[in-house]
């Protein structure tokens, strides 16, 4: 797992290159980012579990058909490993909040999640659907918190949508 710095560090040591201006403006970012993204990450620990509850029954309120008889939520187990899929994108999406990168998504969420839902025959509208749902709440929490610009949460949550979306060919 890298975080921005690690990162910048990394492509611009492969390139053999000194920082230039837009490395610079990139790290000055991150840090004056920092407080933000760690009250955010201490905003969404301290009601991870609440959170996960609320995004899911707004998602099964949204649709219901999901637990009906037949529905991909439909059955306890079933309903609890959609709250616990959930769990385990917000608890990542926390840590790429943190390191300001999203790398860790790719490496120990995204790859190849798409294509073991879709052979386990989960959905994955409701699934982007549930986890923008849990974006917006992470943003109000995160507002609640002080922290006054909360457009840095969209990053996680709006990578880890659009990976698993399906893609045209």
């Amino acid at each position: 797992m890298r975080d921005a710095v690690t990162s910048l560090i990394k492509n611009y040591d492969l390139a053999g290159r000194y920082f230039d201006r837009n490395a610079i403006d990139s790290l000055k970012s991150y840090f004056d980012s920092g407080t933000a993204r760690v009250q955010a990450a201490a905003a969404i620990n301290s009601n991870a579990a609440a959170l996960v509850k609320q995004a899911g029954l707004k998602l099964f309120e949204e649709l219901p058909e999901l637990i009906r008889p037949g529905g991909n939520a439909y059955t306890t187990r079933r309903y609890a490993a959609c709250l616990r899929d959930m769990d385990y994108y917000l608890r990542y999406a926390t840590y790429a909040l943190v390191a300001g990168n999203t790398n860790v998504l790719d490496e120990r969420v995204l790859q190849g999640l798409r294509e073991t839902y879709n052979s386990l025959g989960v959905p994955i509208g409701p699934t982007v659907r549930g986890i923008q749902i849990l974006k917006d709440l992470i943003k109000e929490q995160v507002a609640a918190a002080g922290v006054a610009n909360t457009t840095f949460v969209d990053e996680p949550f709006d990578h880890i949508t659009r990976e698993l979306s399906e893609q045209d060919i």
